[in-house]
C-alpha cells in the first residue's frame, strides 16, 4: 500500500472526481439517484486515498515535498507532471477532501433549479480535481493548468443554476479571474526566460533566482504579475468586487465551494509561488499588500454593515477576513505565514457553514432579506443554534477556530520581517485590531436581526419552514465539530504548518537582513 501511495497516491487522489464524472456522462440524465451516489461515491474514494496520504505523511518532516511524483509531460516547453504535498498544502487538499462530499451530500435534496443533477454534479466533480491539483502541483504550467480549470465549472454554475442576475456575475467572475490568470502566466514565462530555465519546476526556479543576478527592477515586475493572478483570485481590494456578485446569484453549493475552497488558491500561491521565488520583490511589495489588506478588512466590514441580503453580507465578510490571511503574509514571518494558512482552513469551515445556512434558509423563507426575516429559533431552533455558532466562530470567540484565524495574523504585523517597517506594520495592526470590532458589530446585528425575536407575520404560520433535516445534519456536523475542535486544539494545523513556513520565512528574513546590510 504504502509503494501504491508513493507512487500513484496523490494522481489517484486528483483524478479520481474527473473518472466519476466521465462515468457519469454515459449515464442517461434521468437516473437522478444514480448520479448523486456516483458523485458521492468518487468524492468519497479520493477522501479515502486521502486519508491513507494523510496517514503515511511524515509529520516529523513537514518541510520535505512527500509521495513525490515528477514524470515528462511536455517535453516541448520543459513542463512535467510533478505533484507533491509538503505541511503547507497537506490542510489545504484535507479541507477540499471534506468539503466536496458534504457538499454532493448537502445536494442530495437540494439540488438547483431548473434540476440536471447529472450535469450539476459533474462539475462539481471537475472542481474537486482543479482543486485537488492546485495544492498538489509542483510544476508551474501544471499549477496554470488546475488553477484554470476551476474556472469554466464555477461559470456554469453560478449562469445556470444562480438567481436573477446570474448572467452579469457569472460573466464578472469569468473575466476577472481570466484577467488575473492572464497576467501570472506571462510572470510564469517572464520567469522562465530571464533565469535562462531548462524547467517550470517551483523549487528549481527559486534556486536559479537565488543563483542568478536578476535585476530588483525585473524581479518587482514578474512579482506583479502574480499579484494580479493570485490578488484578484483571494479577491484583494479593490479586486474583490465580482466576489459578492458570485456569491450572492451562485446556488449554495456552489458559494460554499467558493467560500471554503475557491479563494485559497490565490493565498496558496502567494506562499508557495511568490514569497519564496522572489523574496527580494516579496520585501518591496509587502508594504502595500498590508495596505491592500487592513482596507479590505475595514472596506469588507463597513460594506456588511451596509447589507441588506444576508448572503451578500456573508460574502462582503468574506473579503475582510481574506484580509486577515494578505496580512499575515504580508508580513513575511514564519508566524505570519502560518497564521495565514491557519487562517484560511478557519475561514474555510467557517463561510462555507455559513453558505450553507443561508441556503438553507432561502430554500425555507424564498427570501434572504434581513429585514423580512427573523424568529428562526422559534420556528427552527437547531439551524438558528447553529447559526449563533458559527457566527461566533466568524467573529473570532477564542475556543472556536476564527480565534486562530485573526489573532494570529494581527499579532504578526507588531513584528514583521527584517526589511520591512515596523511602524508601519503596528499602524496596520491597530487598524486590523479595530476590524474585529466591526466583525462583532455586523455579525451580532445579522444574528440579532434573523434568529432572535418572533417570526414575522409573513412567515408565522408558513408550513414550508421547518427545522435541520438528516441530509443537513450529515453535511454540517463534520465542520461544525472541526470548528470547535480547532479553536481548542490549534497546533493540529500549527503543527503541520510550522515546518515550512520556517522554510520560506527564514528566505524571506535572509533576503531582508541581506538587503539591510547593503543598505547600510
Amino acid at each position: 500500500m504504502t509503494e501504491f501511495l508513493n507512487d500513484w497516491g496523490l494522481t489517484a487522489m486528483v483524478f479520481l472526481p474527473l473518472v466519476g464524472a466521465a462515468l457519469m456522462m454515459v449515464i442517461p440524465q434521468r437516473e437522478e439517484e444514480t448520479h448523486k451516489a456516483i458523485a458521492l461515491l468518487f468524492s468519497l474514494a479520493a477522501a479515502v486515498v486521502g486519508v491513507f496520504i494523510l496517514r503515511d505523511f511524515d509529520y516529523d518532516n513537514t518541510r520535505v515535498l512527500q509521495f513525490a511524483v515528477d514524470k515528462s509531460w511536455i517535453d516541448v516547453i520543459n513542463a512535467r507532471y510533478s505533484v507533491a504535498i509538503d505541511g503547507m498544502s497537506l490542510p489545504l487538499v484535507a479541507l477540499t477532501l471534506l468539503v466536496t462530499p458534504l457538499v454532493i451530500i448537502y445536494s442530495w435534496n437540494h439540488i438547483p433549479e431548473p434540476g440536471n443533477a447529472k450535469a450539476f454534479l459533474m462539475l462539481t466533480l471537475v472542481l474537486h480535481t482543479g482543486m485537488l491539483g492546485t495544492f498538489v502541483a509542483q510544476d508551474l504550467v501544471l499549477f496554470f493548468v488546475f488553477f484554470e480549470v476551476v474556472l469554466l465549472p464555477m461559470y456554469f454554475m453560478i449562469g445556470v443554476w444562480g438567481g436573477e442576475d446570474r448572467l452579469y456575475a457569472a460573466i464578472k467572475f469569468f473575466l476577472y479571474t481570466l484577467f488575473g490568470s492572464a497576467l501570472m502566466l506571462v510572470s510564469f514565462l517572464a520567469l522562465y526566460w530571464v533565469t535562462d530555465s531548462t524547467t517550470f519546476s517551483m523549487t528549481g526556479l527559486a534556486q536559479e533566482v537565488a543563483a542568478r543576478d536578476i535585476s530588483l527592477g525585473t524581479q518587482v515586475l514578474i512579482f506583479g504579475g502574480m499579484f494580479m493572478g493570485f490578488g484578484i483570485k483571494v479577491p484583494m481590494f479593490p479586486f474583490h468586487t465580482w466576489l459578492p456578485d458570485a456569491h450572492t446569484q451562485a446556488p449554495t453549493q456552489g458559494s460554499v465551494i467558493l467560500a471554503a475552497v475557491l479563494l485559497k488558491l490565490g493565498t496558496y500561491g502567494f506562499i508557495r509561488i511568490a514569497l519564496p521565488i522572489l523574496p527580494e520583490a516579496a520585501i518591496e511589495w509587502a508594504p502595500w499588500i498590508g495596505l491592500l489588506a487592513v482596507i479590505g478588512i475595514i472596506y469588507g466590514a463597513l460594506g456588511c454593515l451596509a447589507q441588506t441580503d444576508m448572503k451578500r453580507l456573508i460574502a462582503f465578510s468574506s473579503v475582510a477576513h481574506m484580509g486577515y490571511v494578505m496580512l499575515g503574509i504580508a508580513t513575511l514571518t514564519d508566524f505570519g505565514i502560518n497564521a495565514a494558512i491557519f487562517g484560511m482552513v478557519a475561514h474555510g469551515l467557517i463561510t462555507g457553514m455559513l453558505f450553507f445556512l443561508a441556503g438553507s434558509v432561502k430554500e425555507r423563507y424564498h427570501t434572504l432579506e434581513i429585514r423580512r426575516l427573523g424568529g428562526l429559533l422559534v420556528q427552527a431552533p437547531h439551524m438558528g443554534w447553529i447559526l449563533g455558532f458559527t457566527t461566533m466562530a466568524s467573529l473570532g470567540l477564542p475556543g472556536l477556530a476564527g480565534f486562530w484565524g485573526e489573532f494570529p495574523a494581527i499579532l504578526a504585523a507588531y513584528n514583521p520581517a527584517s526589511g520591512l517597517s515596523e511602524p508601519l506594520f503596528r499602524t496596520y495592526m491597530v487598524i486590523a485590531a479595530i476590524g474585529t470590532v466591526l466583525a462583532a458589530a455586523y455579525l451580532l446585528w445579522l444574528l440579532q436581526r434573523t434568529a432572535f425575536g418572533t417570526p414575522s407575520d409573513e412567515f408565522a404560520d408558513d408550513p414550508h419552514i421547518h427545522d435541520t433535516v438528516l441530509t443537513e445534519w450529515v453535511a454540517w456536523v463534520p465542520m461544525l465539530l472541526l470548528i470547535l475542535l480547532l479553536g481548542f486544539v490549534p497546533g493540529l494545523v500549527f503543527d503541520v504548518t510550522n515546518g515550512p513556513a520556517s522554510a520560506v520565512g527564514d528566505v524571506l528574513e535572509a533576503t531582508g537582513l541581506a538587503g539591510e546590510t547593503a543598505g547600510g
